[in-house]
């Protein structure tokens, strides 16, 4: 039995191998944990001697979100109405321009002929109330029906109608109290 040779025998064969082994783990590990702490603090960090925290760039990084392109609107205001171009432009066209799920297409007289011949009322109606795949008022609730009417009016005569445009009626007495006094009962 003690002539059996052991097969298992190492790639280390002299002490000047070891240590060079050794030496080659050391450094690895030593290099890769600088290597690792380079990658650390390398990114940008805020705190003492940056200006992240300076209201000037906070308002510089929040200014997209806070100017979405958003309008507010003062709703105890007077409506200012749009005009039927307006309308066109900012709902109609969505539908209207390209002929959307049926849609007669902006100034296509033939497609609008069907429609221009059932009369300004039964057009009206249908903006206002919708129609098929049309949502009311164009899917806007925001529009006022003159808004609409003027809409149709603008899309209804560029397509070879000949409406009129619709009269802005009279606004209501004021709720808050400045309407005309009634005459006392006699």
């Amino acid at each position: 039995m003690s002539d059996a040779h052991n097969e298992q025998q190492s790639a280390i064969k002299t002490p000047k191998q070891l240590l060079a082994a050794v030496a080659g783990f050391f450094l690895v590990t030593v290099i890769g944990i600088i290597l690792l702490v380079q990658f650390v603090t390398a990114q940008k960090l805020t705190g003492a001697g940056t200006d992240s925290q300076a209201p000037e760039a906070i308002a510089e990084r929040l200014s997209p979100v806070a100017n979405a392109g958003f309008t507010f609107k003062d709703a105890s205001g007077p409506k200012v109405l749009q005009s039927g171009e307006a309308v066109y432009t900012a709902t109609c066209v969505a539908c209207h321009g390209a002929g959307v799920a049926g849609a007669p297409k902006f100034g296509d007289a033939g497609s609008w002929s069907a429609r221009l011949a059932q009369g300004y009322d039964t057009v009206l109606k249908h903006a206002i109330e919708g129609l098929r795949a049309m949502p009311a008022k164009g899917g806007n609730p925001d529009l006022d029906d003159v808004e609409v009417a003027r809409a149709v009016v603008y899309i209804a005569n560029a397509s070879g109608g000949k409406f009129k445009e619709p009269e802005v009626p009279a606004p209501a007495a004021a709720a808050d109290g400045t309407a005309p006094a009634a005459e006392p009962a006699k």
